[in-house]
Order: structure tokens, then C-alpha cells, then sequence
């Protein structure tokens, strides 16, 4: 027998002992997305131009992680790609963005200080680019991020790792939920108490946009129920109140609080579906535990009753000023509908995106280019000086990819996450932990719909590391898939 049928995949749960300990590439990729995670939410979710510029450089380095990772791995004797497969369509996205940007469509020109874009035209037949440096640092930035998530899948070795990594993403958004907590009862008109001033007002925490918050704070909801899930009975304490589970409904609950705090009418919605949900789902299995042990659910149900009542509670005691004040404000947004008729002035705003990506339908505007050709297709005047109204987002991230991508290059954007979903298609139902983060996954994209999540850098990292985490997890939770190559096999003695 050779020593490569001898080894078996080393996670924990079909280890003889304990864990192995992080390898020196694993403790440096954990470091790596733990910092970028970290950083990025704090750095105002990485809205600000300097921000982007130390988050462009230190994502950067997920290469030197990749390419050092991949030399280390045998070569693929079982002729089946694991990860390294996922890399196809963010390759091929890249060379959609380079030649597009080899092909500018506007002409940059310097008046009196001020930079004017001339459309010039471009080759049809090929991607282009309104303005190439714009497309090339957006270019820069996401391949960051993704590479650097992607990491997560490409080397780490076990659950419990992964759920380490969850634990301080969920741990950081708990701190940055207390931090934006005492901000706002705090009256701050400013961000890190009135420090920088913006001239956003629903802004929350280091957040400058509460639906950017509110994006946030949807997934770590996903990523902190699917750890109190895991480790509701994972604990040698006398009883529940001991467990790690407990203090996981806790941050659950902070988390919570804040999206209605921030303001977040939508989000705040759609996170009260998600935990409506979780909540079904926990009472279901809860019901059947006690009637199987022939247990009553009589007291423990008016135990759970009376805790949502009081989660319900202290939500309204803290958030109660700008609920009353979000629900004036929506009374005023629909007579303002009534008025004009359909959506209002979103509809506008979708109509003209639409018209900007049906003048490119296939290759799109370029990368990075929304705010610049946009005002060809704006029509909206503001009611008070007629003055057109300047927009840095479609407020719907799909248009926005149609008219910036066109439908090859957001085919490409779509498949960098539907390759690995396919592949491990038969594993991620398996596992309610993957469950949970993809969830929180999907649910975002659908609000993609009708605002931009995906506008802030925090959030795009946030939605890649709980994707990569959550499809890396089914597939080491799914020993029938165990995929022996990615790692050297340690020396093993052969048995004759």
C-alpha cells in the first residue's frame, strides 16, 4: 500500500486524536483574511479613497499566498481540480476587464483644473472602458478580495479553523455593534464620535451607509447562528445558560438591535425574515427532542416566549426615537409615490440604467464606470432648481453590472461563485451550517435588486468570506469528497 493511499483528510471529525495544529501557510492565511476582514470594516467598510488604497495593497498579498500554497501541493493525481478549478472564471473575467480597458471609450481632457470626458467611441465588436485607470484600480481591489477569500478554501485543512475565522468575524461585528451602539445614543453627528463628519445621517458605527451596515450585519447574523447552532450542545457546562450557545444568542441579539437602530428600514425586514426563519427552525427541532424524550414543551415554551418578548423589549427601548422616526419618514416616501406614481423616482433611476446597458448589452460601459456615463442616460431633474441629479449608484447592483459589464462580463462575475456551488452541489444541503451562510448569501443578492450592498468594499469581502467559508465547509463536512491532494501527504509507514 503506498503512502498516498494511507492518507486520509485531516479534519477533525475523522481524526483518531486532536486536531492537527495550523501549518505555517494556514496561520498565515488566517492572518491575512482576519486583518483584511477587520480592517476594512473599521476603515469606514473601506469607503474612503485612502482606505482602498492600504486595502488594495494588503489584499494584494493573497497571491504570494496562493502561488506559495500551490507549490507546496503535490501534483493533481486523481485528475480532479478542488479549488484550483475556481480560479477559471475570475481569470477569465480579468482578461474581460484588461481588454476592455485597452479599449477606452471616453478621452479624458484638463480644463482649467477640471477633468472633462469626451466620448470618442470605441471598437464595438470588443469590451471598452470609459475611463481604464478607474477600471484598472476597481480591477486591483476586487481581485484582492476574492483571491484573498479564496484562500480560505485553497488552504485551510479543517472545520474547526473555519469556524475560528467565523468567530472572529462575528466577534468584530459585535464590537463594532457596541462601538456604533454607544455612538448613536450618544446623539454623534459625526463618525468615531463626531470625528469625521459626514453628511450621511443614518450612518452607523464606522459605516458611512446603514444599508451598507445593514448588508453586514445580515451575514454575520447567518455566520453567528450557524456557530450557536454548532455549539449548542458542545459544551460540558451543567446547562444551556453555560454554553457558548448562549452567549451566541446574546451577540445574536445585539446584532439585531442594531439594524433597526441604524435606521435600516429594508434590511431590518429582511433580517426579521432570516431569524424568523432560524427561530422555525430551532423550535421544530426542539419540539421533536422533547416529545421523543417524552419531555413536556410547556414550561420551556413560555421560557422561550417570555425571552423574545424581552428581545423584542429592549430592541424597542433602544431603537424606539428612529423607529417612529423611519416610519414617518416611509409615510412621507409613499404619499411622495402616490404623488408621482409606480416607485417613484427609483423607477427613473432603473429605466435610465436600463437604457445604459441596453446601448452595450454585451460587453457593458467598463468597470468603475456608473458615475461617469450615467449622466448621458440621466433624465431626473431636482423639483427645486431643475438641476440634473448626480448618482454614484444604480441603487440595484444587477443594472449596475449589466451597464458596467454587460451580460458576458456579469455571466463571468456570476460564474466565479456558480463553479464552486456546482461542483459541491450535492454536499452544501447536507450541513445547516453551510445552510445558514448561504442563506445570508443569497438573501443579499436578492436585495441586490433593489439597493447596492455591493457598493461597499466591507461588504464585498464580508459576502466572499462567508461564501468561501461555507462551501469550503460543506466540502470538508462531506468525507465522501474528501479531496486527498490538496495537501503533501504527511510520512506514513506502508503496511507490505
Amino acid at each position: 500500500m503506498s503512502p498516498e493511499s494511507e492518507y486520509v483528510w485531516p479534519d477533525e471529525r475523522n481524526l483518531r486524536g486532536a486536531p492537527q495544529p495550523l501549518r505555517p501557510m494556514e496561520r498565515v492565511t488566517c492572518a491575512h483574511v482576519g486583518f483584511l476582514l477587520v480592517g476594512t470594516t473599521w476603515a469606514f467598510g473601506g469607503q474612503s479613497d485612502n482606505a482602498q488604497l492600504v486595502i488594495s495593497i494588503w489584499a494584494s498579498l493573497s497571491l504570494v499566498i496562493t502561488l506559495a500554497a500551490q507549490r507546496s501541493k503535490r501534483p493533481l493525481a486523481d485528475g480532479r481540480r478542488g479549488p484550483i478549478g475556481w480560479l477559471l472564471p475570475i481569470i477569465a473575467f480579468n482578461a474581460f476587464v484588461l481588454l476592455g480597458c485597452s479599449n477606452a471609450s471616453f478621452r479624458e481632457v484638463i480644463s482649467d483644473g477640471s477633468i472633462l470626458l469626451i466620448h470618442q467611441g470605441a471598437k464595438s465588436s470588443l469590451p471598452s472602458s470609459a475611463r481604464p485607470q478607474l477600471g484598472l484600480q476597481a480591477l486591483w481591489l476586487f481581485d484582492g478580495l476574492w483571491l484573498s477569500c479564496f484562500n480560505i478554501a485553497f488552504v485551510i485543512r479543517q472545520r474547526r479553523t473555519l469556524r475560528h475565522l467565523l468567530l472572529l468575524a462575528v466577534t468584530n461585528a459585535a464590537l463594532l455593534a457596541i462601538f456604533g451602539t454607544v455612538q448613536k445614543l450618544g446623539h454623534a453627528t459625526g463618525i468615531y464620535f463626531d470625528a469625521v463628519p459626514t453628511s450621511q445621517s443614518y450612518f452607523f458605527a464606522s459605516f458611512v451607509y446603514h444599508n451598507h451596515w445593514g448588508s453586514f450585519i445580515l451575514l454575520m447574523l447567518a455566520a453567528g447562528i450557524g456557530l450557536t447552532w454548532h455549539y449548542r450542545h458542545r459544551s460540558d457546562a451543567r446547562d444551556f445558560f453555560h454554553t457558548p450557545a448562549f452567549a451566541g444568542l446574546v451577540v445574536i441579539l445585539l446584532l439585531a438591535i442594531t439594524l433597526p437602530l441604524s435606521g435600516s428600514r429594508s434590511t431590518t425586514l429582511l433580517a426579521s425574515l432570516f431569524l424568523l426563519v432560524a427561530l422555525t427552525h430551532a423550535l421544530s427541532r426542539f419540539i421533536r427532542a422533547r416529545r421523543q424524550s417524552r419531555e413536556s414543551i410547556f414550561l420551556p415554551s413560555i421560557g422561550i416566549g417570555a425571552a423574545l418578548i424581552v428581545a423584542g423589549g429592549s430592541t424597542w427601548f433602544v431603537a424606539k426615537d428612529v423607529v417612529v422616526a423611519r416610519f414617518s419618514k416611509s409615510q412621507e416616501q409613499f404619499v411622495e409615490m402616490q404623488a408621482i406614481g409606480g416607485i417613484g423616482d427609483r423607477a427613473l433611476l432603473y429605466h435610465n440604467t436600463w437604457r445604459m446597458a441596453q446601448e452595450k448589452p454585451w460587453f457593458g460601459w467598463g468597470m468603475a464606470s456608473f458615475p461617469h456615463v450615467f449622466t448621458l442616460f440621466n433624465t431626473r431633474e431636482s423639483r427645486a432648481d431643475r438641476l440634473p441629479v448626480f448618482y454614484h449608484d444604480a441603487h440595484n447592483d444587477w443594472l449596475q453590472a449589466l451597464a458596467e459589464h454587460g451580460f458576458a462580463g456579469t455571466t463571468l462575475l456570476v460564474l466565479c461563485a456558480l463553479t464552486p456551488l456546482w461542483q459541491l452541489r450535492r454536499s452544501l444541503v447536507r450541513n445547516r451550517f453551510t445552510l445558514y451562510l448561504l442563506g445570508s448569501c443569497l438573501l443579499l443578492l436578492f436585495y441586490a435588486m433593489v439597493e447596492f450592498p455591493f457598493g461597499n468594499v466591507a461588504v464585498v469581502l464580508s459576502w466572499w468570506f462567508c461564501f468561501f467559508c461555507a462551501v469550503h465547509y460543506a466540502r470538508l463536512h462531506d468525507t465522501g469528497a474528501s479531496p486527498r491532494h490538496l495537501e503533501d501527504p504527511p510520512a506514513v509507514t506502508a503496511d507490505a
